[in-house]
């Protein structure tokens, strides 16, 4: 501390004499949602409705209290503090830190505002704070709702979303009843009214209860929002391109985020000065001017000389280790965010050999088992990996959430530490496991051809070998064996089986390399009665006929099938009778007996009983099915469109396994035996237990077993179980349930079966007689009944104990028997006679003793117990855990996994439980065995309980571990070293679930700017352990940072003095250097639409040398992306041009799309809600149909599919569809006469929603902006009729930064003062600043022009650009075939900063040749530029071969041919195969365009139609009709320099633009465009 002291006084000294503290010029933004902030509370409640589903309603009930009266009176510091405090009760405490983590992040806003949206789309009374629909009558009265309920119409259904929060009431009959939405408030008296009311009535099975969350009075604030970066990156200023405009920052309206005084770093070379301030609070004078001389000496960027770069990231490494352990992750995300400052003081850092070779060892490690190099940034969550350049903080939210469940689920079973990570590891969801088959060699099966035997194959090559030659995708291999054998398992007479036995026929007609095989199953699942003959019966008449047929030509079972086909064809589409068949047979063989086929005792009537045993084995429920080696194809697909498809599809995916069997040497003969002898072919196939076909699971984690009652009683619940959830029903039911087994060996059993059924039926008793007969047969299984009595008492009726006897016998003998004794004693009394004795009452329990067993121990049971809260505790279990709808239905519960309840007529026997227990063991039984291995390897006591004990925590474990969704897979991660470039953490909790963060990052990479906040935020957030091993590059040839990073992120909501919650996070870079160029480019996540809506600053060129303190800009999320990929049904393509909409029951088109050929990919922009899909009115509408809709909150309904956007989270669908069948051969992209309006443009969705009251006025008045994807005409006006509208001229343009947008001005002023026709100009909206934007509307009252503002999103499948000019390159050329509406034909793109001199219909209308486009080819007149011209040498000359290299300033599109050619989808191809090569593409707008010359054609256009300096010589300008100012890499002269030099009438045009926006605009825009002094700055794009 002396040293210190000596140190500050001496530094204090030498910086006596330095000027007092100037203010700091910062830069600051934020991200605001475009929909109002919503109160805590209602996203707590959609926090805890996800977390547990039964809490929400708890939750909401607590919020109801008296006590709550005044809760929406309360600061919302109070409020927060109260919403905590409830929270508690039902969520852990670290479920409590990440709802507060939540809550910072606001993740539950979208949900919140959906169901807002919801509201607002219904038209609710204005004046109410809750209203109830009953029914699809509204009401604002309580006390109404009793009587608008006897008034409800049958027909009128509320349409209903699986996110609904619908009340659990006591009756089992959900459809019957009248469905009630209750939209209101949480914390409001109007909704606590409604509540109690609404609560009661659900409760007594009157209605169904949902609560939907409506806020009457919008905040006034916008969601302010986090988990985004923001980056100033440092722009290269060797062409000097910054406009000359003066800023004044009043227009900022004097918002406290950009006129506050700036936070000081804490730290600045070392010396934290908020610490130091504290420590010597006398010397606050001197450690300012200290603070300001180290800010002064360090805020300048000096270039550092190529050998000082090598070891940059090896010093940032030392640096970042030299530190105290506890501050070193603040000394990583320092540097990291920093870097350009810090990188001249890391040159002095001195590197530890021992760090150098550490790191060379553990990258090794990282790159053989990893696959990670030293620039990827890597986090694994619980060995999860994430890419952190590409995971956002909501995806690693997600994350945690499912894994703290599963982790506190353990904790509980009693797994802690370690011992959960072999657990963890595991992956017991069923997501890309092989389809499950069935052994098809069976004489069932009769085969129609056999290709090892018959003559039409014999010039196939009979080598399994062949399955290894190369062919083209999807052709099939012919060889002379049976590998692909397809079996069809019909009933002759149905009419499903009529297309299936056609196309089987076909197959093997026209040689498909396919067995066919059928299975005639006359009757279907049921076999036919005995009285039955094919004079009576069709199916049988056809069955005897293929017989007689097959026989009468040797035994050629195809003959046999050609009859059937025949009888199909002679039948049209009219029901088969016996007589047709009989009918058809005698006209083709006359010989005939018709009496000895048809007759009673035919001799034809052969393979009826074996097809009928074969369906009954295999478990199948529905009939026609078709297997393809035993696997069934899906029911859907068995159709004529799809079948042959489906056929083709199973045989590509099933050919991969017999080519490497071959390859091994395991095939060697005989494919079917190969096939069949696969573990996942299985003796039956019931698709209820393999398929998982209606199976949920059941929580057994949770809930209070009242165990305080002890063990044996049910007591309980008789005087507690109306207040019993779900979850605690469960809980009571693991806590008592008694089991029987075949042994009780002591060791605990991998299945827990329970078997639901009423015992005092057949069917029940018969469900539990088959899972005790499976169960004898093995030693992994114990059972337990659960009751579910048909009828019982009511509460008020007496109790008949006798009725249920066999019940409570069964259930005595499970108390007081031993598991295997119990066992013994239910095979007795199940016998169907001996349980309708007890039953009745003829003979006794205890007349069936069991040696060594007391029999009136048996009988002291049964009379002790009446079995009435047993029963009824059973029943609601069965209602209200189960979700049964009524008693006495059947279902098996096997660990967790809940299979019914069965159909009525469903049989669930032996076999099937045979089959439950062979899937068990082959999914999850085998796997979990195998890491308990390892949980004992990490403590030798994690096995010391007792049998109950262990067999309870077993099924508990294996409950949670299957109900956990699809993970990812987990990594070990390898390392050779700790010591030298470890930064370890420990958890501050060892005793409680710990998250294990791993973290492999090169401290100077872009990734170490985004995860040091992350790892801070979680390290606030959860229980973790976390590593940073730093695995930085060995050489640097290039600076590795060029820009300043922050990433807004906060652990908790933060609130103000008076209570008030505070205005939120934003981005704040402080004591940045003042002399380099800026650029601010926000890095938010892929599915977010955000642009910047306040600034009068250039965001693309901030210089903090010329502002006075802060560069505010504030940004708004406007969309939130949905995307997808659509695909005829039939053929699988995508269908190029489709036009999909998205809209709302009173806006059918708010915002619409096309789909491109490029993975059928399309994207919609909108905000939470719930949309409606459809295909555009129109050739879309009139060609297509939908035929599905696959996604996340997808609901299906007759006016369409509804997308519910509910979560900041990336939406993706997957859209099928099919064309009409009078449309068959219609093509979507032919000429048609244009319809007016039928595309009302492409528009965008303004924020429209119950922030605006008047929804009848939003109803007539909606304002739909023109806008490709978002955005644009915002004067409102339908700009939208096709180019039929006399030759409109179509300009497209692009700009970012106030020098380009001068410049666009200019343009545009130049083309409307040559042009003499109408012209719309399309502006890329995604880089305009707030300015640009406002100035168009009068703009284009002035110029009498249209505008429309166009937007697209990079697709996060196509190659990202992380620098702003090429990813403004790539909109230049990669999106043209999507951005417009069909209804442009030609559009040309002109640069901003060219200059028009002639009529732009000219080139409009010039003709290209049959080309896509055309492009001017560079001048080669100006000979002193011959050195720069690239493309008369090496690569360009040899790939152009004579052709012209053409400059992509001015270029002009036929959109039409364009689009019929696929010109978009190929040059994005080409894009995405060169851009992987970082050197490819050096100016992307034109080289690849030029790249891809031979491909698609490009029309030279007249050299005349673009000049610039550079290129051309002086005496072809007077004949340019545009003027670009191309850069010259000789002069690096600055832009506004060239353009006033060059361009005669420039400085004209931007003094007229100047005096049109002070004239129309003086009090928007005036102070915004106030011309001064040249400043020097940017990159430009390059056209060379």
């Amino acid at each position: 501390m002396w040293n210190l002291h000596f140190t500050l006084v001496f530094l204090v000294l030498v910086t006596s004499n330095v000027s007092g503290k100037q203010k700091p010029k910062s830069v600051t933004t934020f991200i605001e949602a475009k929909w109002p902030a919503a109160p805590l509370l209602l996203e707590a409640s959609e926090y805890i409705a996800e977390e547990n589903p039964e809490g929400f309603w708890v939750f909401v009930d607590a919020l109801c209290q008296e006590k709550y009266d005044k809760f929406h009176l309360l600061s919302e510091k109070d409020q927060y503090e109260i919403i905590l405090l409830e929270a508690q009760g039902y969520l852990t405490p670290s479920q409590v830190s990440l709802m507060k983590f939540a809550l910072s992040l606001h993740i539950h806003s979208p949900r919140v505002e959906m169901f807002a949206q919801i509201a607002f789309d219904r038209i609710l009374p204005s004046e109410c704070v809750a209203v109830a629909d009953v029914g699809g009558q509204l009401t604002c009265n309580v006390n109404e709702v009793g009587g608008l309920l006897s008034n409800v119409e049958k027909d009128n259904k509320i349409e209903l979303f699986d996110l609904d929060h619908k009340y659990p009431s006591a009756e089992a009959d959900e459809d019957g009843r009248v469905v009630v939405v209750l939209y209101g408030q949480l914390g409001t008296p109007e909704l606590r009214a409604f509540h109690s009311a609404l609560k009661e009535l659900a409760s007594a099975g009157s209605v169904q209860y949902v609560l939907r969350h409506y806020i009457k009075e919008r905040s006034g604030r916008r969601v302010r929002l986090s988990g985004y970066g923001v980056e100033l990156q440092i722009k290269s200023t060797e062409y000097k391109v910054q406009d000359d405009t003066k800023v004044k920052s009043k227009g900022m309206g004097g918002s406290e985020e950009g006129d506050e005084e700036e936070e000081e770093d804490d730290e600045v070379e070392g010396f934290n000065f908020h610490r130091l301030k504290v420590l010597y609070p006398d010397k606050l004078e001197n450690l300012s001017r200290l603070h300001q001389h180290l800010l002064d000496s360090t805020s300048d960027l000096a270039p550092l000389k190529a050998w000082q770069l090598q070891e940059l990231s090896l010093q940032a490494a030392e640096r970042i280790m030299s530190s105290p352990h506890e501050e070193a992750l603040k000394v990583l995300t320092h540097i990291a965010q920093n870097f350009p400052l810090q990188a001249r003081s890391l040159v002095r850092t001195v590197v530890q050999q021992e760090l150098r070779q550490e790191v060379k060892l553990n990258q090794a490690a990282f790159a053989s088992t990893l696959n990670l190099q030293p620039m990827d940034t890597a986090l694994f969550l619980n060995g999860m990996f994430f890419d952190v350049d590409i995971a956002d903080i909501m995806t690693i939210f997600e994350a945690l959430r499912q894994e703290l469940r599963t982790m506190e689920g353990l904790h509980k079973i009693g797994i802690k530490g370690k011992q959960m990570t072999p657990l963890m590891a595991l992956d017991l969801s069923q997501s890309g496991v092989q389809d499950y088959a069935i052994d098809i060699r069976d004489s069932a099966v009769t085969y129609v051809n056999d290709i090892e035997k018959d003559k039409q194959y014999r010039r196939w090559p009979e080598s399994l070998t062949e399955l290894l030659r190369p062919t083209f995708p999807g052709m099939l291999r012919s060889i002379r064996r049976n590998l692909y054998n397809l079996v069809i398992i019909v009933d002759p007479s149905d009419e499903k089986s009529r297309v299936l036995l056609k196309m089987a026929e076909s197959f093997v007609v026209h040689s498909a390399p396919l067995r066919v095989g059928v299975v005639l199953a006359v009757g279907g699942l049921k076999m036919l009665p005995s009285s039955e003959t094919g004079k009576t019966n069709a199916g049988l008449a056809l069955l005897e006929a293929f017989n007689y047929v097959s026989e009468e030509k040797d035994g050629q079972h195809l003959q046999g099938l050609s009859f059937i086909t025949d009888v199909y064809a002679a039948a049209e589409d009219r029901e088969i009778t016996p007589e047709q068949v009989a009918e058809l047979l005698k006209a083709k063989y006359p010989s005939a007996d018709l009496e000895d086929i048809f007759g009673e005792d035919s001799d034809y009537d052969i393979g009826r009983r074996l097809a009928n045993d074969f369906v009954q084995r295999s478990g199948f429920r529905r009939l026609p099915q078709v297997l393809l080696n035993g696997i069934p194809l899906d029911e859907k697909s068995l159709v004529a469109d799809e079948f042959e498809e489906a056929v083709l599809s199973e045989i590509m995916s099933q050919t991969p396994m017999f080519q490497k069997a071959v390859y091994s040497g395991e095939l060697k003969d005989n494919p079917l035996d190969y096939a069949m002898n696969q573990p996942y072919v299985m003796p039956r196939l019931n698709e209820r237990v393999l398929q998982g076909k209606g199976v949920t699971n059941l929580n057994l984690m949770a809930g209070n077993p009242f165990s305080e009652a002890g063990k044996d009683s049910w007591q309980w619940f008789l005087s507690h179980g109306s207040q019993s959830s779900p979850q605690d029903l469960t809980a009571a039911f693991v806590y008592r349930a008694k089991y029987t087994m075949r042994r009780d060996d002591g060791a605990a059993k991998m299945i827990s079966n329970w078997v639901v059924g009423d015992l005092e039926s057949p069917e029940g008793r018969q469900l539990l007689s088959d899972a005790l007969e499976q169960m004898r047969s093995s030693k992994a299984i114990r059972v337990t009944p659960v009751l579910n009595p048909s009828s019982l008492p009511s509460n008020s009726e007496p109790w008949d104990k006798d009725k249920f006897l066999f019940s409570r016998t069964v259930t005595a003998a499970l108390k007081v028997m031993r598991p295997e004794v119990s066992n013994q004693y239910l095979s007795k009394i199940l016998n169907e006679e001996v349980a309708m004795d007890i039953s009745l009452g003829r003979k006794s329990p205890t007349d069936f003793p069991i040696q060594g067993f007391d029999m009136s121990l048996l009988m002291e049971a049964i009379e002790e117990d009446d079995g009435e809260a047993m029963l009824r505790a059973h029943r609601a279990f069965c209602y209200q855990s189960l979700g049964f709808k009524s008693g006495g239905e059947r279902a098996v519960v096997s660990n967790g996994r809940v299979l019914g309840p069965l159909d009525v007529d469903e049989i669930f026997g032996v076999d099937d439980f045979g089959l439950l227990e062979r899937y068990a063991f082959s999914t999850y039984a085998d796997k979990v065995t195998k890491a308990l291995a390892k949980v004992r390897e990490e403590d030798d006591d994690a096995d010391g309980m007792d049998l109950a004990e262990s067999g309870d925590r077993l099924m508990r474990l294996l409950s949670l571990l299957m109900s956990r969704p699809h993970s990812k897979s987990r990594f070990e991660i390898p390392s050779h070293g700790d010591k030298y470039s470890l930064i370890k953490l420990d958890a501050p909790n060892p005793d409680q679930p710990a998250f294990d963060l791993v973290v492999i990052v090169d401290p100077v990479s872009r990734g170490a700017q985004k995860i040091g906040p992350i790892l801070s935020s979680l390290l606030e957030v959860v229980n973790c352990n976390v590593r940073v091993f730093l695995n930085p590059v060995e050489k640097n040839s290039e600076m590795p940072l060029k820009s300043f990073y922050r990433y807004v992120l906060e652990s908790e909501p933060q609130f103000i003095a008076d209570g008030k919650l505070a205005p939120g996070p934003m981005a704040r870079f402080v004591n940045m250097p003042t002399s380099v160029l800026l650029t601010q480019n926000m890095n938010v996540p892929e599915n977010w639409l955000v642009e910047a809506v306040r600034s009068p600053y250039d965001l693309d060129n901030i210089r903090l040398d010329d502002v006075e303190s802060t560069v505010h800009s504030e940004f708004e999320l406007e969309y939130l992306l949905l995307e997808g990929h659509c695909f005829e049904q039939t053929m699988g393509n995508p269908p190029r041009g489709l036009q999909i909409t998205l809209g709302t029951n009173h806006q059918p088109v708010v915002v619409d799309t096309i789909v491109m050929a490029n993975l059928g990919y399309f994207q919609l922009k909108a905000n939470p809600g719930a949309w409606l899909l459809r295909l555009r009115a129109g050739r879309s509408a009139d060609i297509f149909d939908i035929v599905s809709v696959d996604g996340t909150e997808v609901s299906q309904n007759s006016s369409g599919s509804k997308i519910l956007i509910s979560s900041f989270r990336s939406h993706v669908i997957k859209l099928k569809v099919a064309k009409k069948p009078d449309m068959l051969h219609a093509d979507l992209l032919a000429d048609e006469e244009s319809n007016p309006g039928i595309w009302n443009s492409i528009t965008s969705l303004p924020y429209v929603g119950p922030v605006m009251k008047d929804s009848l006025k939003w109803l007539s008045n909606l304002r739909v902006w023109k806008s490709t994807f978002g955005g644009g005409n915002e004067d409102g006006i339908d700009s939208q009729s096709s180019d039929s509208a006399q030759e409109r001229i179509n300009i497209f343009s692009l700009a970012s930064g106030h020098l380009y947008e001068r410049f666009i001005r200019i343009m545009m002023l130049s083309v409307i003062k040559h042009t003499n026709t109408p012209v719309k100009f399309w502006f890329l909206k995604n880089y305009l600043s707030p300015t640009f934007k406002d100035s168009l509307p009068h703009m284009a009252e002035r110029y009498k022009f249209e505008y429309e503002l166009v937007q697209y999103k990079w697709p996060r499948w196509l190659h990202q650009q992380t620098e702003k000019q090429r990813i403004i390159w790539g909109y230049k050329i990669l999106f043209l075939d999507v951005l417009f509406p069909l209804s442009i034909k030609k559009i040309i793109f002109v640069d901003a900063d060219q200059v028009v001199r002639a009529d732009m219909k000219e080139l409009h209308d010039m003709d290209l040749g049959g080309a896509p486009y055309g492009y001017t080819p560079f001048c080669g007149s100006r000979k002193e530029m011959d050195g720069f011209r690239f493309w008369n040498q090496g690569y360009w000359k040899n790939h152009l071969q004579g052709r012209s290299y053409h400059i992509s300033a001015l270029y002009v599109v036929d959109l039409k041919r364009f689009r019929r050619i696929a010109a978009g989808d190929r040059l994005r191809g080409q894009y995405q195969a060169l851009s992987q090569d970082p050197n490819s593409l050096s100016n992307l707008d034109q080289d690849l365009p030029n790249n891809m010359i031979h491909q698609v054609a490009i029309k030279s256009l007249p050299q005349e139609w673009l000049w610039c300096e550079t290129w051309c010589d002086n005496q072809s300008k007077k004949y340019a009709k545009t003027i670009d100012l191309c850069n010259n890499p000789l002069t690096k002269e600055a832009k506004l320099t060239a353009a006033m030099r060059i361009v005669a009438e420039w400085k004209e045009y931007d003094e007229e633009i100047k005096h049109v926006l002070e004239s129309v605009g003086a009090e928007e825009d005036a102070h915004h465009v106030v011309h001064g002094g040249q400043h020097h700055g940017s990159a430009a794009h390059s056209e060379l």
